[in-house]
């Protein structure tokens, strides 16, 4: 597929429009000059860079693409001033930017200054996301050298070919150096995805909804999409079976007087559904038929789309990150990943043994360094884009091992928790199950905390704190009962604001409770959306400073 056929294939039909102004000099190399005639011959462009506008489900969006067969799609001068003229019309026309790379890398016949050209490259599109803007790349077969590590690294999203040949070092360049074979399978677009370096394989014809799906989001319009449509995609990506949570004023009207601190409404729900004890409600977070965060964003979330990994090379099985819609209000999501249905990873990581769950009991993956760099990530997209941020709490600890404290873990819980203090972007944490150790408490803090009613934090997993209290487990629901973890006393505390009802337990029933967390999410978005900035940053801070104080 040519890059023309790519941006046709993509964008509505009848909506392309060229931005390129005519290349109409030719090297004074008489060997080059023959090579870009043959290239213009053979392809009908002028140069290997193809950029325009068009609309996408409706959407008005900027695009650039590399077209190969014009000398292997590589960059020199006029393609990278090319390039550059076109993101910055991007960035001052507002609009969202999708890039779809296929190159060998800079232009070899020009040396130096079209290597150079990366670095003026890498900057438009530093200045295009730091305007808010969006910014998604497409990897086409094969994508290499100074393209990969400028333009072709820097998207919000990241999506490839099947199969796609994407790599710094081309194999031609690997076996010319050192005489032997790249290894095989390292540099294909699948094991990029299994790495955590791109967010999704995707063959050219499912890029655009995709890309509409991403940007419904990311642009962060409330409501729906420009064309009227409203897919309720769910964390696979495709289907229309999302929950439409209504629209934010009825979604609002249904928070009614609990919206700051546990007064009201929250109050009234807490007389009438506290009496379940704390052993009871840790019992209750750890059966294998609760519903996790991948349920939630199936039943409930619109336009989800999953991203994966840090981006730069890691990727954690306990960390979910995605983009997704509750009701109107658009969000990036980042949570545990109970890996629905439970199961024993054997590590519940902070000194636990898992506790009373039993065989089969869900012990959601320990969390560890890695995924804690890819919450982070999900931070970074909320706060260049100014979208809400949601987390979401449901560990049974961080990772213990020896890899999680050689990867950093202590630094990285740290680090985590100074973003979220201090991240400009709304932020809502939802406690869904358990909320043990230092795994929890690194994406807790926010503007606004909610809970399942059988959700519930503590320090450590109650058996690990009854270990160190009494030597024993036996001890964990009376000392849990003491710390006072479970979510009526978190309410009490001013830990949460509000809890979310399971009528009697979302293990029984999912989907009730499901649609009624969707609901109150989307309405909690809309709301965190509309205070003013400076004011929710001020009362952030202060909440985390005189908590515990009375």
């Amino acid at each position: 597929m040519t890059a023309l056929d790519l941006l046709q294939t993509v964008v509505d039909p009848g909506t392309w429009h060229r931005w390129d102004e005519p290349v109409t000099t030719l090297p004074h190399d008489p060997g080059y000059r023959a090579d870009v005639e043959r290239a213009r011959a053979r392809t009908g462009l002028d140069e290997s860079m193809v950029t325009g506008e068009g609309r996408i489900r409706g959407r008005r969006v900027a695009l650039i693409a590399c077209e190969f067969a014009f000398l292997a799609g590589s960059i020199g001068v006029d393609a990278g001033e090319r390039l550059v003229r076109a993101v910055e019309r991007a960035t001052r026309e507002r609009l969202p930017l999708l890039a779809s790379p296929a190159s060998g890398g800079t232009r070899m016949q020009e040396g130096t200054i079209a290597f150079l050209q990366m670095v003026k490259v890498a900057a438009a599109v530093t200045d295009h996301k730091a305007a808010g803007l969006p910014y998604l790349v497409y990897l086409r077969h094969p994508t290499t050298g100074g393209v990969l590590a400028s333009w072709g690294s820097l998207g919000h999203l990241t999506a490839a070919e099947p199969g796609a040949l994407i790599g710094f070092l081309g194999p031609r360049v690997h076996q010319a150096l050192y005489g032997e074979e790249f290894p095989q399978g390292v540099q294909l677009a699948e094991n990029l995805l299994a790495n955590g370096l791109v967010d999704a394989v995707l063959p050219p014809d499912a890029l655009a909804p995709a890309a509409a799906r991403a940007l419904a989001v990311l642009c962060g319009e409330d409501g729906e999409r420009l064309d009227g449509t409203s897919a309720g995609a769910g964390a696979g990506g495709d289907g229309d079976g999302g929950v439409d949570g209504g629209d934010g004023v009825a979604a609002e009207a249904r928070r009614a007087d609990g919206a700051e601190g546990g007064a009201g409404a929250d109050a009234e729900a807490d007389r009438a559904g506290g009496a379940v004890d704390t052993a009871e409600s840790l019992r209750r977070s750890r059966r294998p038929e609760r519903p996790g965060l991948r349920a939630l964003l199936r039943t409930a979330g619109r336009d989800v789309t999953p991203l994966s990994g840090t981006g730069a090379g890691e990727r954690d099985p306990g960390l979910l990150l995605a983009l997704a819609r509750f009701g109107g209000a658009p969000c990036v999501v980042l949570g545990h990943d109970r890996l629905d249905g439970g199961g024993d990873d054997g590590n519940d990581g902070d000194g636990s043994d898992g506790g009373d769950g039993g065989p089969g009991a869900s012990r959601p993956p320990a969390l560890g360094p890695a995924g804690l760099r890819e919450a982070r990530r999900g931070m970074r997209i909320a706060a260049e884009l100014g979208l809400p941020l949601l987390t979401v709490i449901d560990t049974a600890g961080a990772a213990l091992s020896r890899e999680a404290e050689e990867g950093g873990l202590a630094g990285e819980i740290a680090r985590c928790l100074a973003d979220l203090v201090t991240l400009p972007a709304p932020t809502l944490c939802l406690l869904l199950g358990q909320g043990a150790g230092g795994g929890a408490l690194a994406l807790l803090p926010a503007d606004r905390v909610l809970a399942a009613r059988h959700a519930w934090l503590s320090p450590l997993p109650p058996e690990g704190a009854s270990a160190i209290l009494y030597r024993t487990t036996e001890r964990a629901y009376e000392v849990a009962e003491r710390q006072g973890v479970r979510s009526a006393d978190l309410l009490a505390h001013r830990v949460v604001d509000r809890i979310v009802e399971e009528t009697p337990d979302a293990a029984d029933d999912p989907a009730p409770f499901l649609t009624l967390l969707g609901e109150t999410l989307g309405a909690e978005l809309t709301a965190l959306r509309a205070r003013d900035r400076d004011e929710r940053l001020t009362a952030r801070r202060a909440r985390y400073r005189t908590l515990g104080l009375g």
